[in-house]
């Protein structure tokens, strides 16, 4: 199906919006689309729906067991406005929110769909689930300029690391269950990335609801939302590997001409499987086995 426009899919795509847990994808250029798709449908997701221009050719293995929406995000249309529309449309449903070239890892995703893992996390009277942001990167640059290659792909394997975060409602205490999580390509050339962007947690999966609203920095209107745990044990986590900040930083003028490798001591080929997060401590089981 393809709709025209935001308003064309909230108004006649409602039927792909009755069952979760669904997926929306943002393509902010080509790279990787297929690849995107392909490993959320594989994961089990009820409803797939790409956000992007009319220009972007998908694959067609995907193309027709996807949604497309005609929505450009390089061209001023706000993905936070399309995820907190959706929101609203999606009352109860699980809802994922990613970039092309970012892919969802949870624990055991290999044998597991994301509805089996979101129904054991809703057990656990959780009705959201903290995500990692982990960077990605080709190993050899001048092979692959735009910094992505999936046979290539390495991570950095330390340098997380998480502080308080800081509630200024409340004298700057910090907020209950709450960290500000750092590392990555983030972390090692922030002097390119704006301070407001450093942050690598995102809350990409979580549960729709009336007044509930997306925010600039990932963050929800609702509290409970932004824990990375209930009150009792810990909970399940999830990690988004992504080579979303590489192909930026290599793209940006600002940054571009000063870095010819992004590899580093710290620098480990990535596996494509979720035990290599789980070993690195970039994901949680919880209680769930």
């Amino acid at each position: 199906m393809q709709y025209s426009s935001l308003d064309d899919f909230l108004a006649r795509g409602q039927a792909h919006l009755a069952k979760g847990p669904i997926g929306l994808v943002f393509a902010e250029d080509q790279v990787e689309l297929g690849s995107t798709l392909r490993h959320h449908l594989d994961a089990g997701f009820k409803s797939l729906v790409i956000f992007a221009p009319d220009d972007f050719k998908l694959p067609a293995d995907v193309g027709e067991r996807v949604v497309r929406v005609r929505y450009d995000v390089t061209g001023g249309d706000s993905y936070i406005a399309a995820v907190n529309a959706v929101i609203k449309a999606a009352a109860g449903q699980w809802l994922y929110y990613c970039f092309n070239a970012e892919y969802l890892f949870y624990p055991f995703i290999e044998t597991r769909s994301v509805g089996e893992m979101l129904t054991y996390h809703a057990e656990e009277r959780r009705d959201a689930m903290l995500s990692y942001v982990v960077d990605l990167y080709a190993g050899d640059l001048d092979a692959h300029p735009n910094a992505v290659h999936l046979e290539d792909a390495h991570m950095d394997k330390s340098g997380y690391y998480a502080l308080a975060r800081a509630d200024p409602a409340n004298h700057n205490h910090p907020k209950e269950r709450q960290l500000d999580f750092f590392g990555g390509l983030r972390w090692r050339y922030e002097e390119h990335i704006p301070a407001a962007r450093r942050k690598i947690d995102r809350i990409s999966l979580f549960r729709c609801k009336d007044g509930l609203e997306l925010r600039a920095d990932h963050t929800f209107n609702d509290e409970e939302y932004n824990t990375y745990a209930c009150p009792w044990h810990n909970n399940l986590t999830s990690a988004v590997v992504s080579f979303r900040t590489a192909k930026a930083l290599k793209s940006n003028p600002g940054s571009m001409f000063d870095i010819h490798t992004f590899k580093w001591h710290n620098s480990t080929q990535f596996e494509w499987h979720s035990r290599q997060l789980l070993d690195l401590g970039l994901m949680e089981p919880g209680q769930w086995f």
